[in-house]
């Protein structure tokens, strides 16, 4: 995202969720705006999913960092969302406060125009409630936060977990609370409780099997194909497809150096028995041709085929944020077990206030789907 504000050489892209910049010069932000104004991009299905949690009634709430609104377009009501770093669901004059016409804002946004306060004694600038560097996080993100240890189960969704206070809320959760991470990595102190579980791999991917051992994933496909269309759900199904395929080359690439490695290291070679040519040679019997074999499994289990899907000003946008939700635990995830999973791309744990100092997130590029 920053780099689409190269064009407006600014010496610091972060100036743009900067408050007082934005007094000074709020043309940025609106340049910025209308990339990333709601209707550009569609929902996941890892949004759908918590729809669905809520449809169920089975969420208790939904905090997070994202400002694109796309949970509200998934279905998630307002008084279930609570929008930590705000939102551009609404906006407002930021001098007296006045809330601005919804119209009248996209007509702005969409002509890169700052709107100015429909006050007649005012006529300050407009901008959605955004919490920008150098303003206070929304009264609800305070007033909710203790809800989180109200719940029953925890699912933390495709974030880093590095802006606080947000990234404190999977440690106010109790050590009786299970905690589940969806993400490409493990972040915070998730992994570190014996209930802990971490499915570290694209959030739409580790969604669908939560979903498939739930029982719900015909029910949530349906759901989302809903809510986007079958042409993006096929779109989105293929960038997540590349995705996997991508992960699954590299994860053979690196098994088929390191195992080649290993067995080069193994090999006796004197100066009067060495052989270059030898080493491509198909005679070779030993350690070289044996190595050959070890993508083939890979390939076989379908992971030859398929193009990687070019990248789209509609892609989606990742589900990021804390869900607090009370779902029942699948009856097959052994309780007992540290780490305990679902499929074996899950790792097992490590085992082992407020902070003002708030900073906004970089909004997430296509895609971190974590």
């Amino acid at each position: 995202m920053y780099q689409n504000l190269a064009r407006l050489n600014l010496k610091n892209p972060e100036d743009v969720f900067t408050i007082d910049f934005f007094r000074d010069n709020p043309h940025p932000f609106y340049a910025l705006a209308k990339e990333l104004y709601p209707g550009r991009y569609h929902p996941t299905i890892s949004h759908a999913f918590i729809a669905l949690l809520h449809d169920k009634g089975l969420l208790h709430m939904l905090f997070t960092q994202n400002i694109d609104c796309l949970d509200r377009v998934a279905g998630v009501p307002n008084e279930k969302i609570v929008e930590a770093h705000g939102s551009f669901h609404t906006q407002r004059c930021i001098e007296c406060k006045t809330p601005f016409p919804d119209d009248l804002m996209k007509d702005h946004v969409d002509r890169g125009e700052p709107p100015h306060c429909t006050h007649s004694t005012c006529g300050g600038l407009v901008k959605p409630d955004i919490t920008f560097f150098g303003e206070k996080l929304p009264e609800a993100f305070f007033r909710n936060v203790e809800r989180v240890a109200e719940t029953d189960l925890l699912f933390i969704m495709g974030t880093s977990l590095q802006v606080a206070p947000f990234s404190m809320l999977p440690d106010r959760a109790g050590s009786a609370i299970p905690r589940v991470l969806f993400n490409m990595e493990r972040v915070g102190s998730l992994g570190r409780r014996s209930d802990d579980v971490l499915e570290l791999d694209a959030c739409d991917v580790g969604i669908r099997k939560l979903a498939a051992e739930l029982g719900w994933l015909e029910e949530l496909e349906r759901k989302w194909r809903a809510i986007v269309g079958d042409e993006e759900a096929e779109k989105q199904a293929a960038r997540t497809s590349a995705m996997q395929l991508t992960e699954d080359l590299e994860e053979a690439d690196d098994e088929l150096v390191e195992s080649m490695a290993t067995r080069i290291s193994a090999i006796d070679l004197d100066e009067t028995d060495w052989r270059p040519s030898s080493l491509h040679s198909p005679a070779v019997n030993g350690p070289i041709a044996a190595s050959e074999e070890v993508a083939r499994p890979a390939i076989a289990d379908g992971v030859d085929g398929g193009q990687a899907a070019p990248a789209t000003s509609s892609a989606p946008r990742p589900a990021e944020g804390l869900v607090v939700a009370d779902v029942p635990v699948p009856a097959s995830r052994n309780a007992g077990s540290p780490g305990s999973s679902h499929g074996s791309s899950l790792v097992k744990p490590l085992g082992d206030g407020q902070d003002s100092n708030y900073e906004p997130p970089k909004p997430a590029t296509t895609n971190d789907q974590k």
